[in-house]
């Protein structure tokens, strides 16, 4: 894991840190600890005017505003059809004014949403990422984000997954493809180092 750099213009983007993904059994880390990393981090953010965006996923009721298509989702899950809205953002990081709220429909955060409106008005060239399901939400945000071309900083103790295999796939091999990975005290050491 390596940290070369932090942007000037750096925002905080925490996915699907919500009441259905927080009571899921989460591995390698337990949802409480990654939400505690994340509120760290949240701060140390706000403290010094940059961005912190919280993503959630809500889908309409009816389901009319999911993404379509023939998947094994639900053999997967046992039957069960995913919930619409997976409930409020974590205690410890909501009720922030200055926060950027943003509504997926998708796994990813760009797709159907305003995300990269938003960073793009603020001047942001990096995004640290941070949420839950490493695999999923942080994964799908991630390549979007190296698509669109921003520099992205993993806080890789601030993100965990429903499968631990898939969190640490994640981390070894796709990451490193698109950005670079760090715990949150790493990102804290060199976030503060680059605004001192």
């Amino acid at each position: 894991m390596t940290l070369s750099a932090m942007d000037d213009k750096t925002a905080l983007v925490l996915i699907d840190l919500q009441a259905g993904t927080l009571a899921a059994p989460t591995k390698p880390y337990a949802a409480a600890e990654v939400v505690s990393k994340a509120a760290v981090l949240a701060a140390a953010f706000r403290a010094v005017g940059a961005p912190v965006v919280l993503v959630r996923m809500s889908n309409s009721p009816n389901g009319a505003d999911m993404v379509p298509g023939r998947s094994e989702a639900a053999r997967l899950a046992g039957g069960r059809s995913r919930p619409y809205d997976l409930g409020p953002t974590a205690e410890g990081l909501s009720g922030h004014d200055e926060d950027i709220l943003v509504t997926k429909r998708n796994w990813g955060a760009f797709h159907g949403t305003d995300l990269d409106i938003q960073l793009r008005r603020r001047g942001v060239t990096q995004i640290v990422l941070g949420g839950i399901a490493t695999s999923l939400g942080v994964e799908s945000t991630a390549r979007a984000a190296h698509e669109h071309g921003y520099h992205i900083a993993f806080a890789v103790d601030a993100m965990t997954d429903i499968n631990e295999d898939a969190h640490r796939h994640s981390v070894a091999y796709i990451f490193p493809l698109i950005g670079e990975t760090g715990t949150t005290d790493d990102i804290l050491d060199l976030f503060a180092r680059t605004r001192s």
